[in-house]
């Protein structure tokens, strides 16, 4: 009887155990799943300049802005690294074009997401990470993204969140 009770113990354990792991596996591997890696950004150019036609509700910089190499990884769990070179002005003061004035970065990612049963944009950003007067810069953060996060986009932003760069080619 003794034997039984141990047997049935050692079972129920086990039980639990199979339990606590198909539930813990799932939620530890999808937290740093890829979602999204790209290798190529593009600065904001022609009509996204300025404000008249914003992307997920983020306006572009009021100048033009080219990027010479962009690419970074986004996980499932909002952690973010991006690598940026060489992002400047396109055009603007005959003494900027070709520079970045701008000291410190923001990063954006927007993602298309569903609340309360209807279709939402939710934009979460980084915070401020510094940028050189060539435009390289790099951020290593995670940030919160909404469940879900479909069609991700990842801006590079002024400390305001105008965009200068976003994920694309």
């Amino acid at each position: 009887m003794r034997h039984m009770n141990l047997k049935l113990v050692v079972a129920l354990l086990a039980a639990a155990l199979a339990v606590s792991l198909a539930v813990l596996v799932p939620a530890v591997a999808g937290s740093g799943r890829t979602i999204m890696e790209f290798n190529t950004m593009v600065g904001d150019s022609g009509p996204y300049v300025g404000s008249a036609n914003p992307i997920r509700g983020l306006n572009a910089g009021g100048l033009p802005w080219v990027i010479a190499d962009g690419h970074g990884v986004l996980q499932a769990n909002g952690h973010l690294e991006l690598n940026v070179h060489g992002l400047v002005l396109a055009a603007g003061p005959a003494n900027l074009v070709g520079t970045n004035p701008i000291p410190n970065f923001k990063a954006i990612v927007s993602c298309l997401s569903i609340d309360s049963g209807a279709a939402s944009t939710v934009n979460v950003s980084t915070d401020l990470f510094p940028a050189t007067t060539t435009g390289d810069a790099h951020i290593n953060t995670t940030v919160s993204l909404p469940t879900p996060c479909i069609a991700p986009i990842v801006f590079v932003t002024s400390p305001s969140g105008a965009w200068f760069a976003a994920t694309g080619y």
